[in-house]
C-alpha cells in the first residue's frame, strides 16, 4: 500500500531505505557514502541525521532558501552546539555539503562563493 504522495505518484519506483523515507527517488545511502569518501568525510550518526533532516525539509518545501535550511539545522542540533557543531562535522557547510550527501540540489546561495559561503 502506498504510504506517501511520492509512492502514489511513482508506483513503479524502487523502495526507499526505511531509514530515509523522504530520500530522493534516485538516491541511496551508498551514494552518500561514495560522496563522503570523495570529500574525505566519515559518515557519523550526526551526519546521517543531517542527511535525514535535509531530505525531510526538502520533502516539505522543494525550493527552500538557504537561510531557512541554516536556521532549521541550527535549531535541530541546538542541544549539540548548533551550527558550530555542524561546521565541525561538515566543513564544506552544513547546507551545501549536507545537500550533496543527501542527494539534493543545494538552494541558491548555498555554494555561491561571492556570498562568502564555503565550497
Amino acid at each position: 500500500m502506498a504510504e506517501t504522495m511520492r509512492d502514489i505518484m511513482n508506483p513503479g519506483a524502487t523502495n526507499h531505505d526505511p531509514r530515509f523515507p523522504q530520500a530522493p527517488a534516485d538516491w541511496s545511502p551508498a551514494d552518500a557514502e561514495q560522496q563522503a569518501s570523495s570529500e574525505g568525510l566519515t559518515l557519523s550518526d550526526d551526519i546521517w541525521e543531517v542527511v535525514r533532516a535535509l531530505q525531510t525539509f526538502f520533502a516539505k518545501d522543494e525550493q527552500p532558501n538557504t537561510r531557512a535550511l541554516h536556521d532549521a539545522l541550527d535549531e535541530h542540533f541546538h542541544d549539540r552546539g548548533g551550527l558550530k557543531h555542524l561546521y565541525e562535522l561538515l566543513p564544506g557547510g552544513p547546507v551545501a555539503q549536507g545537500c550533496r550527501l543527501a542527494g539534493l540540489k543545494p538552494p541558491a546561495g548555498a555554494v555561491d562563493t561571492s556570498f562568502g559561503s564555503v565550497k
